[in-house]
């Protein structure tokens, strides 16, 4: 490996934890406004979930904002459920229920907040997409 592809590596490295942060931090303090309390593992949840849609909106030609939406609304409802059936239910630590939540699913994931992730996925798509401009710079 030559220094500019090692060089290249560590900007997509640092790029990538860049993004991991931004996502995670406005996950958690998202959290905290409006439940009062968070949980670290949201941390990672949020991280997760802003760096993978970093990668599908920066790495795509537009779409329509609904189906960016959408995508988003997946995403994030996916990572949500593979941490509450892993948190909450193999490792038993309670940090949610969406059980008194309409259509929810094993009490991890609820329609009304699948609905409020496809609503904040449009400004999380804009974001993503200044934030992609300005790191390839």
């Amino acid at each position: 490996m030559d220094k500019t592809s090692i060089g290249a590596q560590m900007i997509r490295h640092l790029e990538f934890f860049l993004v991991f942060l931004v996502g995670a931090t406005i996950y958690s303090t998202s959290e905290i406004i409006f439940r009062g309390f968070t949980h670290w593992t949201m941390f990672f949840a949020g991280g997760i979930c802003f760096a993978v849609l970093y990668r599908i909106f920066t790495g795509r030609k537009i779409q329509p904002l609904w189906k960016n939406c959408l995508i988003g609304a997946l995403v994030i409802t996916g990572i949500e459920f593979l941490f509450g059936c892993l948190f909450n239910l193999i490792l038993g630590w309670q940090i949610w229920d969406y059980s008194n939540y309409p259509f929810d699913v094993l009490g991890q994931v609820c329609l009304p907040f699948s609905l409020l992730w496809f609503l904040l996925s449009g400004p999380i798509f804009w974001i993503a997409k200044g934030m992609g401009k300005r790191l390839s710079m």
